[in-house]
C-alpha cells in the first residue's frame, strides 16, 4: 500500500507505522500531546489515511496501549525474574516500571486511558491483566492474606508511576537526579513499602 502526502510515500506496513510513530509521540509529548493528525503528519500520510486501519482515535490508542502493555510486561519479567528472593524480585519490577514510565511516558495513564475500557479492545486488555499479575502473584507470595496483597500491589504500581512522573516533570532533574538514581529509589520505595504490608506473612 502507498499513501501520498505532499509528495512523500509511504511505503509497506503503515498500520504497524502509525503504531511505532504513536508510540514515538507519546515518548516525546506524553498521552496529551497525542492525536490521529499528528501521527498522520509525522508518518507523511494524508490526514485520513490512518482511519483506513484504525476507525476511531481511540483504537489506533488501544494498539498503542497494547504495545506499551506487552512491553512493559516484557520488561517486568525480566527484571524481576533476575531475583530469586520474592521482595528483590519486586523491587527490581518496580524499577523497571519506573525506567520504562520515564523513557516512554507511558504506563497505567495509556494503558487506562479514556476510552479504552470497551469489551472491543481485548488484546489489550489481556496485556494489561498480563502486566498486574506480574506484580500481584509477587504481591501474594509476600502478603499475609490476598486483601493486602492487592492493597501492595496497588501501592507499588502507584510509587513506581510517581518516581517516573516527577523524574519527567522536572521535580527530581531540579535536585541533579539522574535516571538510575530514581530508578534505585523508586525499587527502595518499594521494599519498604513491602516490609510495611508483609508483617506476620510466611517468608
Amino acid at each position: 500500500m502507498i499513501q501520498v502526502m505532499g509528495g512523500k510515500y509511504h511505503h509497506g506496513d503503515l498500520r504497524g507505522e502509525l503504531v511505532r510513530v504513536s508510540l514515538d509521540l507519546i515518548a516525546e509529548q506524553g498521552l496529551g500531546g497525542f492525536s490521529v493528525a499528528k501521527v498522520a503528519k509525522r508518518a507523511n500520510v494524508s490526514p485520513g489515511a490512518p482511519y483506513r486501519h484504525f476507525a476511531t482515535r481511540e483504537s489506533l490508542l488501544a494498539e498503542v496501549a497494547c504495545h506499551i502493555a506487552c512491553q512493559l510486561a516484557d520488561r517486568v519479567t525480566e527484571a524481576a525474574g533476575a531475583h530469586e528472593d520474592p521482595v528483590d524480585a519486586l523491587a527490581a519490577a518496580a524499577g523497571a516500571y519506573t525506567r520504562y514510565v520515564i523513557e516512554r511516558r507511558a504506563g497505567m495513564n495509556v494503558l487506562y486511558a479514556d476510552g479504552l475500557h470497551g469489551p472491543e479492545h481485548t488484546e489489550l486488555h489481556e496485556q494489561t491483566r498480563r502486566l498486574t499479575d506480574e506484580f500481584l502473584l509477587r504481591c501474594l507470595v509476600v502478603a499475609p492474606d490476598p486483601a493486602t496483597g492487592l492493597e501492595l500491589m496497588e501501592q507499588l504500581f502507584t510509587q513506581a508511576h510517581g518516581y517516573g512522573t516527577f523524574q519527567l516533570d522536572g521535580v527530581f532533574v531540579k535536585h541533579g537526579y539522574s535516571v538510575d538514581l530514581v530508578v534505585a529509589k523508586s525499587a527502595e520505595a518499594a521494599r519498604v513499602a513491602i516490609r510495611g504490608r508483609t508483617v506476620g506473612a510466611a517468608r
